[in-house]
């Protein structure tokens, strides 16, 4: 009989050496790493000239500016800052949010989908029949709705903050929690998106814990009196892991689209800070049959529409790999 104190896991393919083998994921992965990596450092390497307003509105691509004496590799907006700069910067809050969102309905899909499979019974039905009725919900109306409902509270609260900053006499944080209310509705969206999105991870992992908790070393570990909390966290969520990790990977490109679509609408970030859908939302107004500032909308799109499809791409690969029930 295993040991009950030691988690049990089940004996797979190495699934890492499937996943060495599928080219277009690890193309999509070091592309995704690269980004993130750009994101994060890329604009506290770009001159200053690039990060600030300027006369210089609407240069073309590869062309240079003498209000600002800098080559603008992807053009200038409207305002005349540098799109190269505000891609990147849009980038930190696209994949930022993508990642923060899915990661709260990972946690709350994993959770309410191991109670619901493990418990069974009732309780399992009722559970589902609640996860049935707020799939039939429109989400983004749901967004939107908690969206203006939560961003008064929210600006509130990080105003409250930067006054007991100033009373302190707390410059920098007083600044951070200034600059902080850009993003109120960031911050919105990202708990309301990750509250919306946990359904389909609480069918996938319900429908896994149903098959794992009738296999020996769980009822095992039941003979040898461990305690739910004790199964469900040492022996079935090691056992999730990796279709947890896969079903992240295409739940973040759902979370991106989502957010670029509300900002899109003007229901998210607020200027001057950014993100690709705000971008967008920007640029489209710019194309028209006259004269046409195609740099404002193509560029974005290119990095949004690369992003999502090395994601999908990604976790295609993961869940070949993975998956118990490919390849042998």
């Amino acid at each position: 009989m295993p040991d009950a104190a030691a988690p049990a896991r089940i004996a797979r393919p190495d699934g890492w050496q499937i996943l060495k083998r599928n080219r277009a994921a690890l193309v999509a992965l070091w592309f995704l790493a690269g980004l993130s990596l750009v994101a994060i450092a890329g604009p506290m390497l770009l001159p200053a000239a690039l990060k600030s307003t300027s006369n210089a509105s609407f240069v073309p691509p590869m062309q240079s500016a003498a209000e600002t004496a800098s080559l603008h590799v992807l053009g200038t907006d409207v305002n005349g800052q540098d799109m190269l700069y505000r891609i990147f910067s849009g980038a930190r809050v696209s994949l930022g949010v993508g990642l923060l969102g899915a990661l709260i309905s990972l946690f709350i899909g994993t959770l309410y989908g191991m109670i619901s499979g493990y418990v069974g019974g009732r309780v399992d039905a009722v559970m589902m029949r609640a996860v049935e009725i707020l799939q039939s919900v429109p989400r983004i109306l749901v967004i939107m709705m908690l969206i203006a409902a939560l961003d008064d509270y929210v600006k509130e609260w990080v105003d409250g903050w930067r006054l007991m900053a100033q009373e302190h006499n707390w410059t920098r944080f007083a600044d951070a929690m200034n600059s902080l209310k850009a993003y109120s509705k960031v911050l919105v969206m990202i708990i309301s998106l990750g509250v919306v999105e946990w359904l389909t991870m609480a069918r996938i992992v319900r429908g896994q814990v149903l098959v794992l908790r009738e296999m020996t070393f769980v009822t095992a570990s039941r003979a040898m009196g461990q305690g739910s909390w004790g199964v469900l966290r040492r022996h079935l969520l090691p056992n999730l892991s990796t279709i947890i990790l896969t079903y992240l990977t295409l739940t973040i490109p759902a979370v991106i689209l989502d957010e670029s679509f509300l900002s899109f609408l003007g229901l998210g970030i607020e200027d001057p800070a950014s993100s690709w859908g705000s971008l967008l939302k920007d640029g489209a107004p710019a194309i028209n049959p006259i004269e046409s500032k195609w740099w404002l909308l193509l560029f974005p799109a290119l990095f949004m529409s690369a992003s999502l499809l090395a994601l999908n791409f990604l976790g295609d690969g993961l869940r070949d790999a993975f998956d118990p029930k490919s390849g042998d």
